[in-house]
């Protein structure tokens, strides 16, 4: 039976997001996913583009393998063995020219964004890119009722998880010297959430 996990949101976003990060990112690039989830995304981005050393990594054991198996399927040169970051943990050392978490946000507790903030500012470049996906609050409302929905779900799943404001996110990211550079509406009612870092 095969290790490599699919994902049918992957599937759906994994090129969407390419598109989005080949715009922001320089040809050559260092980056650190984390929260990788089943390695996909990785994957997809590594082979789209030879110049980016792509580091997956995940806290999860099964997700760890999921990855794993897609690297050796995969056979790609510029995408690292995954990490076991737990990301509130040690990271690896930087620098890095980009921080990439697709649906970590909403997933977990808000001190993980908390963590996010704080540990991808010591690991990032000057300028370097954190770089957020999913589904956002604006202006305190949903922006879709599948949004509002998906984001009962969650809460009824771990009460410290939640659809969240991105105001909220943008101020937590401007304490650690993060600035807004763009939101970019995507498929299926997300957000790309693009950050960068200043001196």
């Amino acid at each position: 039976m095969s290790r490599r996990m699919m994902s049918p949101a992957a599937a759906r976003n994994r090129q969407p997001i390419l598109d989005v990060l080949s715009v922001i990112l320089p040809e050559r690039a260092r980056i650190l996913e984390v929260a990788s989830g089943s390695g996909e995304h990785g994957v997809h981005f590594a082979a789209a583009r030879p110049g980016w050393e792509w580091q997956p990594s995940d806290p999860n054991p099964e997700a760890r393998d999921s990855i794993t198996a897609w690297r050796e399927h995969a056979g790609l040169a510029n995408l690292r063995a995954p990490l076991p970051l737990d990301v509130g943990g040690i990271w690896p050392a930087g620098p890095f020219d980009a921080v990439v978490a697709i649906n970590l946000v909403h997933i977990s507790p808000w001190e993980v964004t908390e963590a996010l903030m704080a540990r991808a500012a010591q690991r990032l470049r000057e300028g370097g890119v954190l770089y957020l996906y999913g589904p956002y609050r604006r202006d305190g409302r949903h922006t879709a009722p599948s949004n509002a929905a998906f984001d009962a779900d969650l809460k009824a799943r771990d009460p410290r998880w939640g659809v969240r404001d991105l105001e909220s996110v943008v101020t937590e990211a401007q304490a650690h010297g993060f600035m807004l550079e763009q939101t970019i509406e995507m498929p299926a009612n997300n957000l790309s959430v693009v950050l960068r870092l200043h001196a």
